[in-house]
């Protein structure tokens, strides 16, 4: 009889064990917070890794979605471009070939330069139009920098933003003032 009730207060007292184990183990759990204690999805600025949504262009280039602009993908490139032209007028404008705006964007947004609307704008009037369509693959082929006939993510894609280099973040002055063109290696003239 002493046996069975060691038993049974041996087992009531593992099972409290592993309760009590859970119970602080909840709030170990990750809340979506930054490491650093800050507030749920980013700081003041907005969301600290945001991605933005993928272009429709790429979407309708790399067909079998698969992150390269494969030959086959290039060559029906005037094809699958027309798939974006929502009002049928034989060209695309930003509407038809970017991403919406994020609700939470300023109003001043402006999605980062792509190489891929470079290179198929090629008079850089914003509007893709039908002459442009029509050379696609030619001017897509311009972007494969390694000359294997197809386009991977680092020819297509915009490069990260220079960070590290001795400007701040936030495009201020470097620490200690000064010029911020003074803070690190020459980079390509701005955009006008």
């Amino acid at each position: 009889m002493k046996g069975k009730k060691m038993k049974t207060t041996m087992k009531v007292t593992l099972a409290l064990l592993a309760l009590g184990l859970a119970a602080f183990a909840a709030p170990a759990q990750d809340n979506g917070a930054p490491p650093d204690g800050g507030p749920p999805g980013g700081g003041p600025d907005g969301p600290r890794h945001h991605r933005p949504p993928p272009l429709p262009l790429l979407l309708a280039l790399d067909v079998n979605h698969d992150g390269i602009i494969d030959s086959n993908e290039i060559a029906n490139a005037s094809a699958e471009l027309l798939t974006l032209d929502k009002n049928g007028d034989g060209q695309l404008t930003p509407d038809e070939y970017l991403p919406p705006r994020p609700k939470d964007a300023p109003d001043n947004f402006r999605p980062p330069p792509s190489p891929l609307i470079e290179a198929l704008d090629v008079n850089h009037d914003g509007i893709i139009d039908a002459n442009e369509i029509a050379n696609a693959p030619a001017e897509l082929r311009t972007l494969d920098k390694n000359g294997d006939g197809q386009l991977t993510r680092d020819e297509y894609c915009p490069p990260p933003p220079r960070r590290g280099m001795g400007n701040p973040p936030d495009g201020g002055n470097p620490p200690g003032g000064g010029d911020p063109s003074d803070s690190g290696p020459p980079g390509p003239p701005p955009n006008q």
